[in-house]
């Protein structure tokens, strides 16, 4: 008599933690900003993400429109990477 059990038809998956989080919380909206008469970047950083020396996160979130970060124009419209990017 053969006592053991038979999984021969069993299977598993393990799912990573970056796949269960993305299937179970939606991704966060982006923020953006409307650079206005005035702006930094170092400024934009310190009203966002809470310091100013942060304004590299900015710049290169927004790469594909910025070359210089002492450059932003009136009414370009930046993205705002979130504190923890």
């Amino acid at each position: 008599m053969n006592n053991k059990p038979d999984f021969s038809g069993v299977s598993s998956r393990v799912d990573t933690t970056a796949q269960v989080v993305s299937q179970t919380s939606p991704p966060a909206p982006a923020q953006t900003h409307t650079v206005a008469k005035g702006d930094t970047l170092s400024a934009i950083a310190r009203h966002y993400l809470g310091k100013a020396t942060d304004w590299p996160k900015i710049f290169e979130a927004n790469r594909d429109q910025l070359n210089d970060p002492d450059r932003i124009q009136i009414g370009q419209v930046l993205k705002i990477p979130s504190k923890h990017d």
